[in-house]
C-alpha cells in the first residue's frame, strides 16, 4: 500500500534548514496497523503529515497503491485523499453547532455518491460507533470520548483503503481512550489499514508494528507483542 525511499522533508527558513525527515525507507502493507513513536521533534508529525499527502516530500520516492505521489498534481493528490483516506485528530476538528449526522456528512458533499447511498452511508457510520441514539445531536453537546468516536465515523464515511490516526487519545481520559482504541482494534481486524501517531506506550501497543523516530531517523520497526489490552485499565 505504501512504499517510501529515501524519504526526506527539508524547512528551510532563510539560510538556515531543518531535516524533518531524513532519508526514510519503509513499506506498509494492506492491513497493517502501524504506530509512529519518537521524542518531541523526530518527525513523527511531519512524517504523517507527508504520508497523508498534507504535505509533500523535499526529496526520495513515494508510491501509495502503486501511484508515485511525486507525479500528482495538488488537485490528483486532493482526489486520492478523499476518496482513500480518514482522518482523526486529537482536537477532533468538528462542527459543535452542527448534528453528528452533519458533521460526518462532510466528507461527502463532494462526493458523487447518490443521496439515498450517501444517507445509508452515514448511518452506518455512526451507528459502527455506537452513538446511533446522538445522530441529531449538536457535537458542542456531547463528551470528548464521544465527540472522537463522531471524528472515527466521518473518517469511515467514505470507505476509505487507510486511516490516519493524530494522537486520537490525547485528549481524553482513560476510559474513553480504552473506548476509542478499542474501536480502532476492531476497524483494524476488519482489514483497515491505520497509521497511528502516539506518545503513550499503551496506545501504540494496540498496533501490530511499531515505527520509532529520532532526529528524522527511523531508529527501529518491530513487531509489536500482542498483550491483553482489554485488561490495561482495569
Amino acid at each position: 500500500m505504501i512504499e517510501v525511499s529515501g524519504l526526506t522533508k527539508i524547512y528551510a527558513e532563510g539560510e538556515a534548514e531543518t531535516r524533518a525527515l531524513n532519508g526514510l525507507d519503509f513499506s506498509i502493507q494492506e492491513g497493517d496497523f502501524v504506530s509512529i513513536m519518537g521524542p518531541s521533534g523526530s518527525g513523527k508529525s511531519t512524517l504523517l503529515h507527508v504520508l497523508s499527502f498534507l504535505d509533500r516530500p523535499t526529496h526520495g520516492s513515494y508510491l501509495f497503491l502503486g501511484k508515485d505521489i511525486n507525479k500528482l498534481s495538488n488537485v490528483e493528490l486532493a482526489e486520492v485523499r478523499n476518496q482513500e483516506m480518514g482522518f482523526i485528530f486529537q482536537s477532533f476538528n468538528l462542527l459543535g453547532r452542527s448534528t453528528v449526522y452533519e458533521n460526518i456528512e462532510l466528507p461527502l458533499l463532494y462526493s458523487p455518491m447518490p443521496v439515498h447511498k450517501r444517507k445509508r452511508a452515514i448511518t452506518e457510520a455512526i451507528e459502527s460507533v455506537g452513538l446511533g441514539e446522538k445522530m441529531y445531536t449538536e457535537a458542542g453537546k456531547l463528551s470528548g470520548g464521544q465527540k472522537q468516536r463522531v471524528a472515527i465515523a466521518r473518517a469511515l464515511v467514505n470507505e476509505p483503503a487507510i486511516i490516519f490516526a493524530d494522537e486520537p487519545t490525547g485528549n481524553l481520559d482513560s476510559v474513553s481512550g480504552e473506548q476509542v482504541m478499542d474501536i480502532l482494534k476492531i476497524l483494524n481486524e476488519h482489514g483497515r489499514t491505520i497509521i497511528l501517531v502516539t506518545h503513550e506506550t499503551y496506545t501504540a501497543e494496540y498496533g501490530k508494528r511499531l515505527l520509532k523516530l529520532r532526529d528524522g531517523l527511523l531508529e527501529s520497526d518491530t513487531q509489536i507483542e500482542k498483550r491483553n489490552t482489554e485488561s490495561y485499565f482495569k
